[in-house]
């Protein structure tokens, strides 16, 4: 199986080098094709040309049996489409046997989200004896405020910043370059953060980034995901929060708010639309009111 391992090598490259993805998404496909790899060699398919249709659903029906979420069993096929595409560039098939695959439904994804009654109680739970609460008060009113991934935060430097306009520059999947506004009062927070705690931690080093860590290093987006479970532990909150809920939280406060879908779109950098209408599946508060509104026999 040296020869397919090259190949995976080949089309991770590609991913990077033709496709522009970024190194989060590529280690994704990577984790993808290891999986997939496995399989071929428990199955053992000796070639890509022995990988038909219903020899790919075998493997789909392999993936059912790891108790893994629709959701990720979506995202295999998604490699595996464009794995297979690139397999027909290269030349080694005629045609992709990947194509004709159907991603599963994710209907029944629906986005764990914050209540607004209890967002205050979340985004002030890090308290003065916490070592470091002016950062993580900051952190946490950044990614809801502005909906951004944990790793667009984590990322994000001093000139990605602009406290007078309340703008920030975000830097998502393949690099893709978006601005989002954000409130006056994570505003307040950073300006706390950056005219008080900052400046200390930052002491010994001199990284450019905007959150960094007590040693004045940058904080990556693994150390964010244990904040917000931190503190979201603290104040009682279901284990699942994670950053991504508070980027759902942001969208859904948005659209039941009356904000554009495409707006909301624009924002949370989403290539498709169809990523962002989840949201309407999570909205039904606002569907019912406008329902009741506006229809002649509610």
């Amino acid at each position: 199986m040296k020869k397919h391992n090259l190949t995976y090598d080949a089309f991770l490259s590609y991913l990077r080098h033709e496709c522009g993805l970024a190194d989060n998404s590529i280690e994704a496909y990577r984790r993808d094709m290891r999986r997939f790899a496995d399989w071929m060699n428990e199955a053992e398919v000796e070639d890509w040309s022995e990988l038909s249709v219903r020899k790919l659903g075998e493997y789909i029906g392999y993936l059912a049996t790891q108790k893994l979420s629709s959701s990720s069993v979506a995202r295999h096929v998604t490699s595996l489409k464009i794995f297979f595409r690139f397999l027909v560039l290269e030349g080694y098939l005629d045609r992709s046997a990947a194509s004709l695959l159907h991603r599963p439904s994710l209907w029944e994804r629906i986005p764990h989200v914050i209540g607004e009654d209890r967002l205050d109680e979340f985004l002030t739970a890090p308290q003065p004896e916490d070592k470091h609460f002016r950062r993580d008060r900051a952190i946490l009113e950044m990614l809801y405020a502005t909906g951004a991934r944990a790793s667009e935060v984590a990322t994000l430097t001093l000139r990605d910043l602009d406290l007078d306009q309340r703008v920030l520059r975000c830097f998502g999947k393949g690099s893709k370059e978006r601005l989002v506004p954000f409130s006056t009062r994570a505003k307040a927070t950073l300006q706390v953060y950056l005219s008080v705690e900052r400046p200390i931690l930052t002491e010994s080093g001199t990284s450019d980034r905007l959150f960094v860590s007590r040693t004045g290093k940058s904080i990556d987006r693994v150390d964010i995901w244990k904040l917000v479970k931190k503190y979201a532990a603290r104040v009682g909150m279901a284990q699942n929060v994670s950053p991504h809920t508070l980027r759902h939280s942001f969208a859904t406060h948005m659209l039941a708010q009356g904000a554009d879908l495409r707006v909301i779109q624009e924002l949370l950098g989403h290539a498709s639309i169809a990523t962002t209408q989840h949201y309407l599946r999570v909205d039904t508060s606002r569907m019912k009111s406008v329902h009741r509104q506006f229809h002649p026999r509610a």
